[in-house]
């Protein structure tokens, strides 16, 4: 009878750590951690398609994003849309792209290169992987308050806040270009973190900038 006790005992132990860490690793996860997957080349070559990667929720809870971070958010459209109707349509629930514009700036794009706030001196973009061709000038974009406007690294195919005011059009969670345009900003509260690391494939393993 003893021996059954201990055998008990020790099974509601083992039961009780396991227990413990599967909360741990969901409170890490969902609080703490961002584990995301990229299912697309926009943040090519940056971010390979098929990478996984690692990011903070945290770094945001003191200050707000800063251009050039690359972080992970709530897609605008996809908030807007059924979860039938994401799924019907493929659209993923959350992006990973780069901050390029702050809440209030006024973003222009001219012959491949950013402009903000009427500067005659270009962002130094470095991380792009190659010529920018695909709507790339004669582009002017005003950030509401408390929003961000993102882009992918690969310009040449990322669906980012140049496309979506589309997209929510097409999709129907817009009914009028006016009503579209909210769609093409982020708010600084569907930013979820900061993305620092890739861990998969291993050939692209590092950090990321």
């Amino acid at each position: 009878m003893e021996n059954k006790d201990r055998k008990g005992s020790e099974l509601l132990s083992w039961v009780r750590v396991i227990v413990i860490a599967v909360v741990l690793a969901m409170v890490i996860d969902n609080v703490f951690i961002i584990n995301a997957n990229v299912p697309s080349g926009s943040m090519n070559n940056t971010i390979a398609t098929h990478s996984r990667v690692l990011g903070l929720r945290t770094v945001y809870w003191n200050h707000s994003p800063q251009r050039g971070d690359i972080v992970v958010f709530k897609y605008p459209v996809a908030k807007a849309l059924s979860k039938e109707t994401r799924k019907a349509l493929k659209i993923h629930k959350t992006y990973v792209k780069r901050v390029i514009g702050l809440p209030g700036e006024t973003v222009a794009i001219r012959d491949g290169k950013i402009y903000i706030d009427g500067s005659d001196t270009p962002l130094e973009e470095d991380y792009l992987p190659e010529k920018w061709i695909k709507l790339n000038t004669d582009q002017t974009y005003h950030v509401p308050e408390g929003c961000y406007f993102m882009l992918g690294d690969n310009r040449n195919n990322s669906a980012d806040s140049r496309y979506w005011t589309g997209e929510a059009l097409s999709t129907g969670a817009a009914a009028t270009e006016e009503e579209a345009e909210q769609f093409r900003y982020v708010p600084e509260s569907d930013i979820e973190g900061k993305v620092y690391f890739c861990y998969w494939p291993l050939g692209k393993i590092g950090g990321l900038y």
